[in-house]
């Protein structure tokens, strides 16, 4: 078919434009049944792309665009499960070191040989005791504090060996606040002056079932 016969097609006087018989299409003009056939694919190429195509590529952007996230993911889970038994074992090492921390902490029963062992150790430092004495305790989040007043006195090279000693307490027990002046009226057999200190300590345990 020419272009002119084709679109002389479309000028049938016979033929009603404004309602068409749908129900006798075979009797249509062949370019109206050309023209309406391209129609009706372009409305269902349309529609394809609108109802599916279309969603398909909005659901293709979001998974691209997780595409990062889940290959951090997954080298993250890789790295993991390479490291499991290391992890395993970590895991056994930090429950023995943990087991060992706790053990360090004293309970109340254990409280009075702890005093002991404070002034044994600065007595054997060459110190005068003059107090040791526990304070209320500071309940913190996962353990109970109690801080311990300690007065002693003596030459500053006696004060540093019993600081450096009570690191080998087998309890944890930290110092704090010390203050270092000289105590009047005294005088040790070389004629130094003493000096008096006044440290806290700290010592702790574990809460466990007394949260």
């Amino acid at each position: 078919m020419k272009m002119k016969e084709f679109l002389d097609g479309f000028k049938q006087e016979n033929f009603d434009y404004q309602n068409p018989d749908f129900n006798n299409m075979g009797s249509w003009p062949l370019a109206i049944k050309l023209a309406t056939l391209v129609l009706i694919s372009v409305l269902i190429v349309f529609g394809f792309y609108w109802f599916a195509v279309k969603d398909s590529k909005v659901r293709f952007q979001g998974a691209l665009a997780k595409e990062p996230t889940l290959k951090q993911q997954y080298q993250s889970k890789s790295f993991q499960v390479a490291n499991l038994d290391a992890f395993k074992l970590q895991l056994v090492e930090m429950e023995e070191t943990f087991g060992t921390l706790l053990s360090q902490l004293p309970d109340d029963s254990e409280m009075p040989g702890l005093l002991d062992d404070i002034s044994t150790t600065g007595t054997q430092s060459g110190l005068e005791i003059d107090k040791i004495t526990p304070s209320a305790d500071i309940t913190q989040e996962f353990y109970i504090e109690t801080p311990i007043a300690i007065t002693v006195r003596g030459s500053f090279h006696e004060m540093g060996n019993f600081v450096s000693s009570m690191s080998a307490i087998p309890r944890i027990v930290t110092l704090h606040n010390f203050s270092i002046k000289g105590a009047a009226n005294r005088s040790d057999a070389e004629g130094e002056a003493p000096l008096m200190m006044t440290i806290e300590a700290k010592t702790y345990r574990y809460k466990g079932d007394e949260r």
